[in-house]
C-alpha cells in the first residue's frame, strides 16, 4: 500500500526489451533507507517490484498488460516518473491509502493558472467516474489529489505549487496521459452498496452528495 505522497521523481534511464514486457531503469536520488531486493515501489502509481539495481538506477520488470493499460507504456529515455516506496507499519499516512494498480488511463483535457496555482481538467473513462465523490480522493500518477468539480466525462483537480515542483507534474501538457486510481474506499462502499449489504435507507447517491 501506499499513500500518495510522492517522495522522489526518476528519469528513465534505459528501458529494454524483455520477454513478455520491458525491463525499465530509473535514475533517481538515493534514499536514506536503503533498498531491498523485491520491495515495492510505486512508479507514476504503479506498484513494480525492485528486481534489481545498480550504483546509477534501480531496474524493474514491467509486463505487457502494465505497459498497455498505464502511461509506462509510453515513457522514453529522459521521461520524468514519480516514486514512492510503500508503507511500513508505523509510518504516517500522509494522503490516503493507494494500492498501486492502476484502474485506467485519462487524459489532460485542460489547465488554467489560478494565482500560483493550477486548476486541471482530466478525462476519464465510465469504468473510474462511478467511483469519484466530490472532496472526495484520487490518485493520479501517484499523486493523492482531491476532486475539486465532478463532471459527467472529466474531474478537476488543484495543484499547489509544491505539487508542481515536488513532483513530475509541473511540466504538464494538455493531452498527456494520467494513470488514475479511484478511492479504496469508494470502491468497497460501492461494492456494498451494490450487495445490499448497507443500511436499508441508505443509497449510492446520498453518499455522492454528502
Amino acid at each position: 500500500m501506499f499513500t500518495g505522497i510522492i517522495q522522489k521523481t526518476g528519469v528513465v534511464a534505459e528501458l529494454r526489451d524483455r520477454e513478455g514486457g520491458k525491463r525499465l531503469w530509473l535514475k533517481t536520488e538515493a534514499w536514506e533507507r536503503p533498498y531491498e531486493a523485491g520491495e515495492s515501489i510505486a512508479v507514476n502509481g504503479v506498484c513494480l517490484t525492485l528486481a534489481d539495481q545498480r550504483p546509477d538506477a534501480l531496474g524493474f520488470d514491467v509486463l505487457e498488460e502494465t505497459l498497455r493499460k498505464t502511461n509506462l507504456g509510453g515513457l522514453t529515455t529522459g521521461s520524468t516518473v514519480n516514486l514512492e516506496r510503500a508503507l511500513r507499519y508505523g509510518d504516517a499516512l500522509g494522503g490516503h491509502l493507494v494500492s498501486g494498480h492502476v484502474d485506467a488511463r485519462g487524459t489532460v483535457r485542460s489547465i488554467q493558472a489560478v494565482g500560483p496555482d493550477r486548476r486541471v481538467e482530466i478525462t476519464a473513462p465510465a469504468s473510474v467516474l462511478p467511483n469519484l465523490v466530490p472532496q472526495g480522493s484520487i490518485a493520479c500518477d501517484g499523486i493523492s489529489l482531491t476532486v475539486a468539480e465532478l463532471f459527467d466525462d472529466a474531474f478537476a483537480v488543484h495543484l499547489i505549487p509544491t505539487t508542481l515542483t515536488e513532483t513530475s507534474w509541473g511540466d504538464m501538457q494538455v493531452g498527456d496521459a494520467i494513470n488514475l486510481e479511484g478511492d479504496l474506499v469508494c470502491k468497497i462502499v460501492r461494492r456494498e452498496a451494490a450487495e445490499g449489504r448497507l443500511a436499508s435507507d441508505w443509497s449510492w447517491e446520498k453518499f455522492q452528495n454528502g
